[in-house]
């Protein structure tokens, strides 16, 4: 694989940085686990990375995820993951969805499940792609989770998956001044997220910025403003034309 230009920082943070490689095949997406200034990010980045690496490979054919590339971990595979790209903007950037976009994100995340993972990130926005197509995509599997069992643990994980989904959706159609048909439906937070939302803002925001320091280029995740601008509808894209082998869209988790 021989790149023709150089790769391109797309994100950078105190765990390392994400680039965009422009090669002959086409455009790649590098992650480099090289840590920061802080003691054992290092450590912490490569295990994250090691876990994005364990979806991924569960999740390759899977439209709406990159795929691991073919020579990803012929070099510094402790440090280094070499994927796909996925043409799209993150959700909070999108200008137009169509119509029935939170049907197929919730498809494909429960089509996550029917392979035994869980992202354990969808509340951020961008993590969840539009494509250029309007069909939903899904990006940073660093706390992605793979089971072998769909025990109880897989059930409040794939829950919260799931919750994520339908909060996005709820806050687009109310915005956008559509009825939400499964108002009131959404299971109620697990523990830990309710634990991990009450200790986020008194926390994780000063132990965030202790961990940036000075560096200015490290910004927070898009984020949609509550005032909008929001996106306008478009025609629906209609389901894939097969979905994951044994899905069954009848229980929400696919915990049993």
């Amino acid at each position: 694989m021989r790149e023709h230009q150089e790769a391109r920082v797309l994100k950078r943070d105190a765990l390392g940085r994400i680039e965009l490689v422009h090669t002959d095949e086409g455009p790649l997406v590098r992650r480099v686990a090289c840590g920061g200034a802080v003691p054992g990010s290092r450590w912490i980045a490569r295990v994250l990375l090691g876990r994005e690496r364990r979806a991924l490979a569960r999740l390759g054919g899977l439209p709406g995820v990159a795929p691991l590339h073919a020579r990803d971990g012929e070099r510094d595979a402790a440090t280094t993951l070499l994927r796909g790209w996925l043409a799209g903007r993150p959700l909070c950037l999108a200008t137009e969805l169509p119509r029935d976009y939170f049907e197929r994100l919730e498809e494909l995340v429960r089509d996550l499940h029917d392979r035994g993972v869980c992202h354990n990130d969808l509340h951020k926005e961008a993590n969840v792609l539009v494509g250029d197509d309007g069909r939903p995509g899904l990006i940073d599997f660093q706390l992605a989770s793979v089971h072998a069992r769909r025990g109880r643990v897989f059930a409040s994980r794939a829950r919260e998956d799931l919750r994520h989904v339908w909060k996005h959706r709820s806050v687009y159609l109310a915005a956008l001044g559509e009825p939400d048909p499964l108002a009131g439906a959404s299971p109620r937070r697990s523990l830990v997220a309710a634990l991990w939302r009450a200790l986020k803002k008194p926390v994780y925001g000063p132990l965030k910025r202790l961990v940036r320091g000075a560096r200015a280029e490290e910004r927070d995740e898009p984020r949609r403003d509550a005032q909008g601008p929001w996106p306008r509808w478009r025609d629906p894209v209609g389901p894939r034309v097969s979905a994951a082998p044994g899905s069954s869209r009848e229980d929400p988790a696919r915990a049993r």
